[in-house]
């Protein structure tokens, strides 16, 4: 079973447009969050809201393989490396 949790790092006002741009494409939902806080992963705004040179959680709501397959796939660049 593949996760569908990851940790991202979005350091850029244009990679939290294209990280949310992704995150249209997909017919689940999709939360970033960071400590208590969680916005929709859809919403430029909300994503902005976070400190973005920190990493982020993101949780997709779908138990589908090939869905999770495709969105990490998507996503890959803003995996942040486990340090």
């Amino acid at each position: 079973m593949m996760s569908n949790e990851f940790k991202i790092k979005i350091n850029t006002i244009e990679n939290a447009k294209d990280f949310s741009n992704i995150c249209e494409k997909f017919h689940f939902d999709v939360d970033v969050y960071y400590g208590r806080y969680i916005v929709d992963g859809r919403s430029l705004l909300g994503i902005l809201s976070f400190d973005l040179m920190k990493p982020l959680n993101v949780k997709i709501h779908t138990e589908d393989e090939a869905s999770i397959k495709n969105f990490s796939k998507r996503i890959e660049r803003f995996i942040a490396d486990d340090d």
